[in-house]
């Protein structure tokens, strides 16, 4: 079983504060129905269990599953389901996610909450930097950040120290919350028409936002849509903010 939660990247957390922490941070209502990924040894599922209506607790390791009915038999709102998370279809009716999840598949996991159409948001402990890289906090924004914008804010959450979790892992943890939008910042038939602009910035060819975008739009109307935006020409696209892409897109839609 170790072996196994080593090639997983499992470091459980025990400690009462943290997970306490976890699930304020939430920001749950009693109704909520949940679902956890990489349930573990049950002790997230535990804290979940005693503030929402439902959990649905996934484990893919077979023998920690196994014992999870058992460790969790005081709560009557828990259904451990065995097996892979990624797998799983997502519920029609609203839920939130919340997990300490192993961190070799954060990203994986992170595009199953950004593609359920009914998720209102989900709170996730990942490796430090990989929530700071997604936030934005380098000073710089990825492409998956990005073309979700619209939709979703991306929250970067309280540290929890390494020392916490067991086995310890070799850095700092941090919260990930992606919270769904009331409403989308653009309307929904332009949704496509951002992200495929989004996509074709970040081919960075041309070495610049400025330039890739004129490879296929008049110099002047790329010119004007980055002054509408407040972006240098020269500018790197990874050091673009969401706001200004959504401010480019609105002035060359405007100009085309």
């Amino acid at each position: 079983m170790a072996r196994h939660r080593k090639t997983l990247s499992q470091n459980f957390l025990h400690n009462t504060a943290v997970l306490r922490g976890i699930v304020r941070a939430a920001e749950l209502t009693p109704a909520d129905l949940v679902l956890e990924p990489g349930a573990g040894e049950g002790t997230v599922t535990r804290a979940l269990a005693r503030e929402v209506r439902e959990v649905i607790a996934y484990e893919i390791d077979p023998g920690l599953a196994a014992a999870l009915p058992r460790r969790l038999a005081r709560e009557g709102n828990v259904r451990v389901v065995p097996g892979d998370f990624l797998r799983a279809r997502p519920p029609r009716r609203p839920f939130a996610v919340v997990g300490n999840i192993p961190y070799s598949r954060t990203t994986d996991i992170v595009r199953w909450c950004l593609a359920a159409p009914a998720l209102t948001s989900a709170t996730l402990v990942t490796q430090r930097e990989y929530a700071r890289k997604r936030t934005g906090d380098f000073g710089s924004w990825p492409l998956l950040t990005v073309s979700s914008w619209p939709e979703f804010d991306w929250r970067l959450g309280p540290r929890v120290a390494r020392h916490h979790f067991t086995p310890v892992p070799r850095t700092d943890s941090a919260l990930l919350r992606l919270v769904r939008r009331p409403a989308p910042l653009l309307p929904h038939r332009e949704l496509a028409a951002y992200r495929a602009l989004v996509a074709e910035g970040f081919t960075g060819i041309g070495g610049s936002l400025g330039a890739t975008l004129r490879r296929t739009r008049r110099a002047d109307r790329v010119r004007a849509a980055l002054a509408a935006a407040g972006i240098d020409p020269d500018a790197t696209v990874g050091r673009i903010t969401p706001p200004q892409w959504l401010r480019v897109h609105r002035a060359l839609r405007r100009e085309g």
